[in-house]
């Protein structure tokens, strides 16, 4: 809690001059204060904290606990299935009727309390990232890997592949029974058909097997799968928001 520093000052000169000799009435009027202040300066080193003042009242009050359930639910989560703000507020919407809170007031909420689910866990801080730029059109991120959905009543693992433009974060999801080859490549054709065109620029992937066949020693070059070269050099390369459909995917080397 914070304490004004006059204030500590204050307690330590009225202390210093009662040691001086100065009455209380004194006291009183060389510093323009009550008799109360004058008691609790020499009776206490420290100037009591101030009160805490109550949070006022919200619309998403009743709400939080079904937030932090989310939030402790992500800290045991696979990655990709851990909740955005806009999936805890279309939750919220859909599944508890929550129709006079805002997205604001759920991000608002959730960027200081997800801090603090971490920390009531033992979890420690967040990772930190470095914010980053990026020309319309010019460049997208790329993922495969694991998700976990219910199938007929059965908990199945399938393969979701992800393809993100990331100057406007619009993304299309493919989701497969294979992690192999074929649906990688087939993830990409869906992804860039919907999109309309290939970024400018590039497509950053992250070592991914069905890209990246081998991470040479402390240079980090990487060794692509034959299968892998040809295909994207089969890509006729239209850049996004063309409308016209590519025969293949994309693009660049893996980062």
């Amino acid at each position: 809690m914070h304490i004004s520093t006059s204030k500590v000052e204050l307690y330590a000169a009225i202390r210093r001059d009662h040691r001086a000799g100065l009455s209380m009435r004194a006291l009183e009027r060389k510093y323009g204060v009550t008799w109360r202040t004058i008691r609790k300066a020499l009776d206490s080193n420290w100037p009591e904290p101030r009160k805490k003042q109550a949070p006022r009242p919200t619309r998403l009050d009743p709400y939080k606990p079904v937030i932090d359930g989310m939030l402790r639910a992500d800290l045991d989560a696979p990655p990709k299935q851990k909740h955005t703000v806009k999936r805890i507020f279309d939750r919220l919407l859909d599944e508890h009727a929550a129709d006079g809170i805002s997205y604001q007031m759920v991000r608002a909420y959730v960027a200081v309390r997800r801090k603090e689910v971490r920390w009531e866990a033992g979890r420690g801080p967040e990772e930190m990232f470095v914010p980053q730029s990026h020309m319309p059109g010019d460049e997208a991120e790329a993922d495969f890997g694991d998700v976990h959905i219910v199938l007929a009543g059965v908990p199945t693992r399938c393969y979701l592949f992800s393809l993100r433009l990331s100057y406007s974060g619009k993304a299309v999801h493919r989701v497969s029974a294979s992690c192999g080859q074929e649906a990688f490549f087939e993830g990409h054709v869906h992804a860039l058909s919907v999109l309309g065109g290939v970024p400018r620029g590039k497509v950053r992937y992250d070592n991914l097997k069905a890209a990246v066949a081998q991470v040479l020693g402390f240079s980090r070059q990487r060794t692509e799968p034959e299968r892998w070269i040809a295909f994207r050099s089969h890509c006729v390369h239209v850049p996004v928001g063309s409308r016209c459909l590519p025969t293949a995917s994309a693009t660049s080397m893996a980062v």
